[in-house]
């Protein structure tokens, strides 16, 4: 898989606010991205847990952390059954 390397600028007060490092912060923009994009129909469950660097199981079982709930069609694989 070719990627594509993007740079955020992010002031020190915000590490210092999140109480993180450059590496966890960066993780969790990765994650954050990924299911705002998945919540507003722009990427599948597939490409954004491409995003967010896991597997699309794990991926949709985090969407709760942030409030999003995946699709039906997700719901049915997870259960093992079909949409």
């Amino acid at each position: 898989m070719t990627t594509r390397q993007i740079t955020i600028n992010v002031p020190e007060k915000i590490l210092l606010a999140e109480k993180t490092d450059e590496s966890s912060f960066a993780r969790e923009l990765r994650i954050l991205a990924a299911v705002k994009l998945y919540e507003l129909g722009r990427l599948s469950s597939g490409r954004a847990a491409e995003l967010a660097g896991m597997p699309r199981v794990e991926f949709l079982l985090e969407l709760g952390r942030y409030k999003v709930f995946p699709f039906e069609a997700e719901l049915c694989d997870l259960e093992g059954g079909h949409a």
